[in-house]
């Protein structure tokens, strides 16, 4: 757990860093990653067991894990823009290691709620199907199938999302969008738990796999599009804080409520309505609170733009560009030189 959040949540708060406009299909990209190794994760453990044993195996995927200091090399801050050529840049206000003022901003509480009761239900799925396919009787090598196949849709499902989510149509609406892939995660919940062979089983992770694959590619960007970049790396840390809290409650219930009642589509029924309440909580939360804030709020960390100056822009010249060009000349022995433009 130590590991991956510092791998994890390093990487997200730079990736926001690095891109704007094609910030989206950039988080979409970025988490295919993870499908890829889920797809091959469940027959390389199988292989690795049986050649090398247990041991063997751990050591083999932790050297395969250490890759990812090389990808971290790679990763470098960038840098303020200078005031000069030799001069140094502007100076930063220091920021906080953990800003709770997050929580001042009802659109992130909303988020941070939603996502909470989303991650009790949405991570269930997976833990159970492969359990699930062999109480039906499949044998064993067939069901950790299963999760091959959930990982190999999920890898085209993210970039995809992530390609739509950047759409100029479409991204000042990705909080909906957003809710819809929770919705459609939670449905598919629903329907999954109908499933009596293993044909069904397939169908399920198929659609499971477009749906988690959206939520995996669109949750940090819809956080990103709701807080800013000023207080993103808080609000990140804050959400992952009250994800883990809610994961070591949902598959854990999910697996006492098996246990009493030794049938599975009550864990995939319960998993659902988690999910599709987490969907309705956003929805209903962006619409009524989130849509609707006053027309001069800002977001944490942006400052008021300035009212503009229609004297500077009658004649087409801002004044910025006015501005730079009475400081652009040059002083001579203390004193500026004066031409015609500069006395008008």
């Amino acid at each position: 757990g130590l590991g991956l959040s510092l791998n994890f949540q390093p990487s997200l708060i730079m990736l926001n860093r690095y891109f704007n406009k094609r910030r989206p299909i950039a988080n979409g990209l970025a988490a295919a990653g993870s499908p890829v190794f889920l797809c091959a994760l469940s027959p390389l453990g199988q292989l690795l067991q049986d050649h090398y044993g247990w041991r063997g195996g751990f050591l083999i995927l932790g050297g395969l894990l250490l890759n990812c200091c090389v990808c971290a090399a790679l990763m470098r801050p960038l840098e303020a823009p200078r005031a000069g050529a030799g001069g140094p840049g502007p100076q930063r206000p220091a920021r906080r290691l953990l800003d709770l003022s997050v929580f001042r901003d009802r659109g992130f509480v909303i988020y941070a709620a939603a996502a909470s009761i989303m991650v009790l239900g949405l991570f269930v799925p997976p833990v159970f199907v492969v359990s699930y396919a062999k109480d039906l009787g499949v044998p064993d090598t067939r069901a950790a199938f299963l999760l091959t196949v959930l990982g190999f849709v999920d890898i085209f499902s993210r970039p995809a999302a992530g390609f739509i989510a950047g759409l100029p149509k479409v991204r000042p609406y990705s909080v909906y969008l957003f809710s819809f892939a929770m919705f459609f995660n939670g449905f598919t919940d629903l329907t999954g738990s109908t499933a009596s062979d293993y044909g069904g089983l397939v169908v399920f992770c198929v659609f499971f796999g477009i749906s988690y694959g959206m939520v995996g590619a669109l949750q940090f960007e819809v956080l990103m599009a709701i807080v800013g970049t000023h207080t993103f790396s808080s609000a990140i840390g804050l959400v992952l804080l009250l994800e883990a809290i809610a994961v070591l409650i949902g598959p854990p219930s999910g697996g006492r409520l098996l246990d009493a009642t030794h049938v599975y589509q009550y864990v995939f029924i319960l998993a659902g309505a988690e999910v599709l309440a987490a969907s309705l909580v956003l929805l209903l939360g962006n619409f009524f609170c989130i849509g609707r804030r006053p027309a001069g709020a800002t977001k944490e960390g942006e400052s008021p733009k300035p009212p503009a100056d229609h004297r500077d822009n009658r004649d087409g010249v801002d004044s910025r560009e006015v501005e730079h060009f009475l400081k652009a000349e040059p002083e001579k022995k203390g004193e500026v030189a004066h031409t015609p433009e500069t006395s008008v």
